[in-house]
């Protein structure tokens, strides 16, 4: 009897940590509280389908929502908009975009800081209008192949050097969380 209950206490001692460790699941939109499904209320439809990490880092910015500024929520929320409105692909763009502006030495960080600023005063139709042309090529332009296939251009587009031509992704230096 003795060795069954020594053996039980410490089956209980071992398998406790390791129960208390396992992750708790995300709740599903249903599941949250109503406080927080108004704040996430852009992320509703897809809310159900996004990882579980990504669950809990809206939920994170939901618990810091209301200790936020008036014009920090504002922020937060047209973020959220905007960032319910990407696609899969282009959010897995806007996360490896954030990852490289992350490494990048401070100077640098600055310089595109600066130059995402100037880019977000211009009116909306000279943003479209930069929007809307290619990219400057990293190489020199080669000759083309066929006499009536035209060289690229060099110089093709005015948008700053490192800045995104689509304004639909927020900046990745001032984003409230990179769910």
């Amino acid at each position: 009897m003795a060795k069954a209950l020594l053996a039980l206490a410490l089956w209980l001692c071992i398998s406790l940590p390791v129960l208390a460790a396992a992750p708790k699941k995300p709740p599903t939109w249903a599941e949250l509280p109503p406080e927080q499904q108004q704040i996430l209320a852009p992320l509703a439809a897809d809310w159900d389908k996004l990882e579980p990490e990504r669950k809990r880092k809206w939920i994170g910015i939901a618990k810091r929502y209301p200790k936020m500024k008036p014009d920090e929520q504002a922020r937060a929320q047209r973020r959220m908009q905007t960032w319910a409105k990407l696609t899969p692909k282009e959010r897995q763009t806007a996360r490896e975009s954030y990852k490289k502006m992350e490494k990048l030495p401070p100077d640098k960080k600055q310089g595109l800081s600066k130059q995402w600023e100037e880019y977000n005063r211009l009116p909306e139709q000279e943003r479209r209008k930069l929007g809307s042309t290619p990219p400057k090529p990293t190489a020199p332009p080669r000759a083309s192949k066929s006499p009536g296939e035209p060289a690229p251009s060099p110089g093709a587009s005015s948008a700053p050097t490192g800045v995104s031509s689509a304004p639909a992704v927020p900046a990745p230096a001032a984003s409230p969380a990179n769910p």
